[in-house]
């Protein structure tokens, strides 16, 4: 059945009149051009829904005249993604919003609950990937990441805080680095972390040696790693990814692009902080192109707590449905940030080695002069 406005206007009507809880609460601005919803958005608040219903009965839902956060031609997802807004926007937390929608109708607080629209979208979204879970004493079998059977299994089994969201409150001050990197090659191979930092510019001798953060920060007392930190890098593995963290590159990174092309890299992740200018930006990269719904650039503070950031059933679905189930799971991590990490760890299986980087242990070297 396409969407009319008509259609629309009385199908939310019915909507609303059945539940006290959505009383009161209106059909959002209808627009039917660009023109028309960047008039309905100057007159909303930032976080207010306007739709933009497109000939062919696609419902767009905007926050602001240019951000997009759903595309469907499915009714009922309207109904309940223009329910979602409202009651997310009138309750004091994640967990008071699912029961607020479970309470209009069990289907969608499960649907809240998981973060995802229905069962076909769980589906999509656990096709992105699969990863180890670790804990200092467990390792599991790779399960799909996206179902909210794979997110409880995880959140039993592992400290919300120690696998990566450990560095999120120190990093968005670009402590340790400015730059977080994580590489990932097809299944059975791994991405060399020797290699993958001399191709960035790492001082052979030192990656040679094997040195350690330890013995930078340990010459001269520190002062010269306090004066040449900005000049260095770590690297590694863990979680089936090769990280490289790093403030800027040197020249001549990547010159040799057969040798980073042998590296087999199909997938990779890129996290920047510039505190200064308070940008915060998230990159994935998979197959040779960029994920992300050619949204563009991607910054970290478009998450709000029980908001999902990104396209609903696009492309980075799979994170949305993750931070629904770190909010839930995880009422006592408020910092934003610390739940879009630990949503990383459980949806991609980024993970940075905690005890290495605090005693030192990480592999570090200094780029290579020139």
């Amino acid at each position: 059945m396409k969407i009319t406005t008509g259609i629309l206007a009385e199908a939310w009507r019915r909507t609303a009149a059945e539940h006290a809880l959505l009383d009161g609460v209106r059909l959002p601005p209808v627009a039917f051009s660009q023109d028309g919803l960047e008039d309905c958005a100057e007159e909303a608040e930032d976080d207010d829904l306007c739709l933009l219903l497109d000939e062919d009965g696609t419902v767009r839902g905007h926050h602001g005249p240019y951000r997009e956060v759903f595309a469907t031609r499915d009714l009922d997802q309207v109904l309940y993604l223009i329910a979602e807004s409202a009651v997310c926007r009138g309750c004091g937390g994640v967990r008071e919003a699912a029961e607020a929608l479970e309470r209009i109708d069990p289907a969608w607080g499960r649907r809240f609950r998981d973060g995802g629209l229905d069962e076909a979208g769980a589906v999509q979204a656990a096709t992105v990937g699969t990863e180890a879970v670790r804990t200092e004493s467990v390792r599991t079998e790779a399960v799909p990441a996206g179902t909210v059977e794979a997110e409880d299994v995880r959140a039993r089994r592992c400290d919300p805080l120690e696998g990566l969201a450990w560095i999120a409150g120190s990093w968005r001050d670009q402590d340790p680095y400015t730059v977080l990197s994580f590489f990932r090659a097809g299944a059975g191979q791994t991405v060399d972390p020797e290699r993958l930092a001399l191709l960035y510019g790492a001082d052979p001798a030192q990656v040679a040696a094997g040195t350690r953060l330890r013995d930078l920060e340990s010459l001269d007392g520190g002062r010269t790693h306090w004066d040449r930190q900005w000049e260095s890098c770590c690297y590694g593995q863990a979680g089936g990814w090769t990280f490289l963290l790093h403030h800027d590159t040197p020249p001549g990174a990547f010159a040799d692009k057969e040798a980073y092309a042998a590296l087999g890299i199909e997938e990779s992740v890129w996290l920047s902080a510039t505190s200064a200018k308070a940008i915060y930006t998230f990159d994935y990269l998979r197959g040779g192109r960029r994920v992300d719904d050619d949204w563009g650039m991607l910054e970290l503070i478009w998450y709000e707590r029980g908001r999902a950031p990104y396209l609903r059933g696009g492309e980075l679905d799979f994170l949305n449905r993750a931070l629904r189930r770190a909010e839930l799971d995880h009422p006592e991590v408020t910092n934003t940030f610390e739940l879009y990490f630990h949503a990383l760890e459980t949806s991609l299986g980024l993970r940075l080695p905690r005890r290495d980087f605090a005693e030192g242990d990480v592999r570090a070297a200094y780029w290579a002069e020139t």
